[in-house]
C-alpha cells in the first residue's frame, strides 16, 4: 500500500511504490491531530473531519537565519551544466509499426480508486493512471522530468503579457473534441478554474494551488484560443489544466462531487472508461473512437487491483501483464528468466525429509506461516511456487528509478530532535552513500544519494545542496551533541515506561507465539543498549553487521557490503565527562545522557509485506547512530497505522518515507516545507511539513520562486531554499527509490517509465517476427 493518511496533493508513501502526483498540487492544510477512522467516511465526511481536526503540539525548532554562509549557495547560475537522469526509462521501446494492432493489457494497481476525479482527496495511483489515459493534459512529462506541451491537445502555450497582468494564451488543437462530440475550449477552462478556485466551499476539493491565481479566462480572437489572466504572477502556469476535464463534471457541484467517482461519462483522450467493476476488481477502459490523434494499438486496458505480495502469482496465472513489484518478486522473475524454471527439492515419492523443504524454501522466500507447516502441505506449496516459476520464464523486469526518492525524518517539534545541533549531528552520523549501495546496488542501479529535497537528477532544478549541511563526520557529530550538552557517560534517571505507540502492541502481541516457536521480529525493539543482542526474553537480536555478514534477505534484496559498527569498543563503562567534552566517535559504550535521560530516539516503521527494504535501512541507520552514541528504540507498526497515527500525527522522532518529484516544486513542495504556523484555536497547522520544521525565510524563497517568471530566476530562488532546508536538517534525502516492473516479455512500449509519462496509445503486445533492442536493465 502507500501510506496516504494525508489528504491530497503530493502524497508521502512508505514501504510500497511512489504514487505518481507529479500533476497534482495543493493539499488542504493538516493539523497535528492524528486522523480517527471518521476519516474513512464519505467525502462530505472526510472534508468536515479535516477542517475540525485540532490539537496542540510545541513549536518546532528553527534555524537562525544567519546559519547559512553565501558561499553555500553559489553555483545557481544558468551556464552551468545541466544534470542528467542517473537511469534510463526501461520500456521495450520500439516504433508503432513494429506493435501489433488490438490486445487486451491487464495491468496492476493497488486499489479500485475511490473516485475518478484526480482533484479529490481521495484520488489516488489508479485515478491519476485513468486520468492521463482518457483525459486531456497540456503539458504531459518527458523523460527528463520536465513539462513539454501534449500536441494532442495544444498547438501552443505560452505567457504573451506580463504588464499590468500576466496573461498565457492557449492554442489548442483544432482536432481535439470529447467524446460526446462537442470541441475542447474555453467552457471547459473556465469551469475547472471556478470549481478548483476555492472561492465556492460547495466543491469538496483538494484545493489546488495556481487556480486561485487566476483573475479571469476568456475565448481568444476564436474558439480555438483560450486566454488565462492572472491577478498574481504565477511561475507554475504550466501545472494548471492537466488534466483537464470537461465542464461536464466541473460546471456544478454536485457534478464535481458525485458525477466522476465511479463513471466519467465525457472524456477525450485515446481510451474512455468502459466501466468500473468493484466486485471484479477492475477498471475497463477501451479505445475512444473519436480519438483524433494516432490510434491506440490495443483494444483495452484493464487496470485490475492486486495486492503487492501476491504480484508474482498474478503474473504467472495470467492474471495481469505488468506489475509494479518489490525487489523478491523481481527476484523470482529473473531466477526464471535465467533458469528456465527453479531446481526442484522434491526428489522420489516423497523422499525429502521436511528438513530440506524447509530450508528450500526459507532460501526461496517462502514466508514463516509456510516453512512451519507439515511436510504435505509444504510440499503442495513448493509445487504451485515451482509451476509458477515455469510460467514466469515469460516475463522480465524492467527497472529505473522513479521520479520520488526516501528520507530520513527527523521530527523537530519536541524532544532530543528540537535542538537543531542534535538534527545536525543526526544528519552527519549517516553515510548515506552507504544507504544508497545498500538498496540500489543489488538491483542494479547507480547508487547515488540524492542531493536536493526539491529536484532530482535529471530535472531543471536540481543541483547537488548537501554541502549546506555536510556529509558523513562522526568527529563533528560528536562535537555537536557534547555543545547540546549531551555526555557520555551521565547518569540516567530510571523512567516508568509510557503507554505504547498506537499498532505496536498488536504487533507484539500477533508476533509473541513466533518469538517462541521461530524467533519473529517483536513490535519494538533497542539499539544501542548494552545487552542490545537480546530483548530481555534470551532472544537476539541482530543487528545490522551480523545481518550483513549472513546476508539479509538471503542476499536477494539489499547489498551488505560497507562498514561495520561496533559501539561496544573502547572506554570504561560509567566513566563521567564533563559537560561540553566531545565523545570518542566510534567508541561509545553506551548512550549519551543530558539532565538524567538518555539521549533514545524512537524510530518508527512500517510492518506490512514490501516493508523489508526500509527495515533494513532503518537497521543500518541505527548502528550508524548508535556509534556516535544515539540509541535508537525500533517501532514496528500496521502499515494503517504508520502515518495516521504515527507521520502525520507527529508520534514518532525518526521515519523513513518517501516524497514524489515535482516538475513544479515552488508549487508542490510548498506545504511540505512550510513554517508549522499556529492557528486561532490553539492548534498547529503543518500542511504536510510532518518534520515540524521550517523557516520564514524558506516560505518567503517559495512564494517569491512561484511569482518569477523568468526561469533562471526562479530556479535560483528554487536552489537557495532548497539549501536552506538542508541547514535546518529537518529531513535527510537518501536514495531515489527503485522502479521494479514486471512485464510480459512480449508486451513494449511500457514498463518502469521513470520521469516520463507514459504514451497510452503506443502500448502494445510486439508483432511477430520485429524485434526489441537490448533493454537497459539487461534483465
Amino acid at each position: 500500500m502507500s501510506h496516504d493518511g494525508v489528504g491530497a496533493g503530493q502524497r508521502p508513501e512508505g514501504a510500497r511504490g511512489a504514487i505518481d502526483m507529479r500533476l497534482r498540487r495543493g493539499a488542504r492544510p493538516a493539523t497535528t491531530e492524528p486522523q480517527t477512522a471518521d476519516s474513512a467516511s464519505g467525502p462530505r465526511d472526510a472534508v468536515a473531519h479535516r477542517h475540525s481536526q485540532r490539537s496542540v503540539l510545541r513549536s518546532a525548532a528553527f534555524l537562525t537565519a544567519g546559519a547559512l554562509t553565501a558561499s553555500l549557495l553559489a553555483g545557481c547560475g544558468s551556464d552551468e551544466e545541466p544534470s542528467r537522469p542517473l537511469a534510463g526509462q526501461d520500456i521495450d521501446l520500439v516504433a508503432r509499426d513494429q506493435v501489433a494492432e488490438g490486445g487486451i493489457l491487464k495491468w496492476a494497481v493497488d486499489a479500485v480508486p475511490e473516485t475518478l476525479n484526480t482533484f479529490q482527496a481521495d484520488a489516488d495511483a489508479g485515478t491519476n493512471r485513468v486520468a492521463q489515459a482518457v483525459l486531456p493534459s497540456m503539458f504531459r512529462l518527458d523523460a527528463t522530468g520536465r513539462p513539454v506541451a501534449n500536441p494532442a491537445y495544444l498547438e501552443s502555450a505560452k505567457v504573451i503579457e506580463t504588464e499590468p497582468r500576466q496573461v498565457v494564451l492557449y492554442k489548442l488543437n483544432q482536432q481535439a473534441v470529447w467524446s460526446d462530440g462537442r470541441e475542447i475550449g474555453a467552457a471547459d477552462f473556465v469551469a475547472q478554474w471556478r470549481a478548483l478556485s476555492g472561492k465556492d466551499s460547495a466543491y469538496w476539493t483538494a484545493r489546488n494551488a495556481g487556480y486561485d491565481r487566476i483573475e479571469k479566462i476568456e475565448r481568444g480572437a476564436n474558439d480555438l484560443q483560450v486566454r488565462v489572466t492572472f491577478s498574481r504572477p504565477y511561475a507554475d502556469w504550466k501545472s494548471l489544466f492537466s488534466p483537464l476535464y470537461p465542464k461536464d463534471v466541473m460546471g456544478t457541484p454536485d457534478a464535481f462531487n458525485d458525477g466522476a467517482r465511479r463513471k466519467l461519462n465525457v472524456t477525450a483522450g485515446p481510451f474512455r472508461v468502459e466501466k468500473v467493476d468493484t466486485a471484479a476488481k477492475d477498471i475497463v477502459l477501451t479505445r475512444n473512437p473519436r480519438w483524433w490523434g494516432k490510434p491506440a494499438k490495443l483494444n483495452e486496458i484493464v487496470l485490475h487491483a492486486v495486492d503487492r505480495d501476491k504480484r508474482a502469482a498474478a503474473l504467472a496465472d495470467g492474471t495481469v501483464d505488468l506489475a509494479d513489484i518489490d525487489p523478491a518478486e523481481a527476484e523470482r522473475i529473473n531466477l526464471a528468466s535465467r533458469q528456465g524454471g527453479t531446481g526442484t527439492p522434491l526428489q522420489g515419492a516423497g523422499k525429502t525429509s521436511a528438513k530440506k523443504l524447509r530450508s528450500w524454501a526459507l532460501a526461496h522466500g517462502f514466508d514463516s506461516d509456510e516453512v512451519k507447516a507439515g511436510k504435505e502441505k509444504l510440499s503442495r506449496a513448493i509445487t504451485r511456487y515451482l509451476e509458477q516459476q515455469e510460467k514466469l520464464h515469460a516475463f522480465d523486469v524492467r527497472k529505473s528509478l522513479e521520479a520520488a526518492y526516501t528520507q530520513l525524518a527527523l521530527n523537530g517539534a519536541e524532544g532530543p530532535l528540537a535542538d537543531e545541533r542534535v538534527r545536525r549531528a543526526v544528519a552527519h552520523a549517516i553515510d548515506r552513500e552507504e544507504l544508497a549501495k545498500l538498496v540500489l546496488t543489488p538491483l542494479g542501479l547507480p547508487a547515488v544519494p540524492v542531493g536536493s529535497h526539491l529536484a532530482l537528477s535529471g530535472q531543471a532544478d536540481y543541483v547537488d545542496n548537501s554541502g549546506a549541511l555536510g556529509g558523513v563526520d562522526t568527529k563533528e557529530a560528536a562535537a555537536l551533541l557534547a555543545d547540546a550538552g549531551w555526555v557520555l557517560g551521565g547518569p540516567v534517571k530510571e523512567e516508568k515506561k509510557t503507554e505504547k505507540a498506537a499498532g505496536a502492541e498488536s504487533t507484539k502481541k500477533k508476533q509473541k507465539e513466533e518469538d517462541e516457536s521461530d524467533g519473529g521480529d517483536d513490535g519494538q525493539y533497542i539499539v544501542g543498549e548494552d545487552d542490545k543482542g537480546t530483548d530481555g526474553k534470551g532472544k537476539h537480536h541482530e543487528s545490522a553487521e551480523e545481518k550483513g555478514d549472513r546476508g539479509d534477505e538471503g542476499g536477494k534484496h539489499l547489498s551488505q557490503d560497507g562498514k561495520k559498527y561496533n559501539g561496544g569498543q573502547g572506554g570504561a563503562p560509567g566513566a563521567y565527562a564533563p559537560k561540553g567534552t566531545a565523545a570518542p566517535a566510534g567508541a561509545m559504550t553506551g548512550p549519551l545522557a543530558k539532565d538524567g535521560k538518555a539521549l533514545a530516539l524512537r524510530f518508527v516503521l512500517p510492518s506490512g509485506p514490501g516493508s523489508e527494504t526500509l527495515n533494513s535501512v532503518a537497521e543500518r541507520i541505527a548502528a550508524m547512530l548508535d556509534r556516535v552514541g544515539i540509541r535508537t528504540t525500533i517501532i514496528k507498526v500496521s502499515d494503517e497505522s504508520y502515518f495516521k497515527d504515527h507521520v502525520a500525527a507527529g508520534d514518532y522522532d525518526l521515519a523513513l518515507y518517501s516524497w514524489p518529484s515535482s516538475a513544479f516544486p515552488a508549487t508542490d513542495a510548498r506545504p511540505i516545507y512550510a513554517k508549522p504556523v499556529p492557528a486561532a484555536d490553539g492548534s498547529v497547522n503543518v500542511e504536510q511539513n510532518f518534520t515540524r520544521v521550517g523557516t520564514d525565510q524558506v516560505d518567503q524563497l517559495f512564494d517569491q520562486a512561484a511569482s518569477a517568471l523568468d526561469e533562471d530566476e526562479a530556479r535560483a530562488l528554487i536552489r537557495k531554499a532548497d539549501s536552506r532546508i538542508w541547514a535546518t536538517a529537518g529531513s535527510i534525502p537518501l536514495y531515489q527509490r527503485p522502479q521494479l516492473v514486471g512485464a510480459r516479455k512480449d508486451l513494449v512500449n511500457a514498463g518502469a517509465f521513470g520521469f516520463q509519462t507514459p504514451v497510452y496509445e503506443d502500448m502494445g503486445f510486439l508483432k511477430k517476427g520485429a524485434k526489441v533492442s537490448p533493454s537497459p536493465s539487461g534483465s
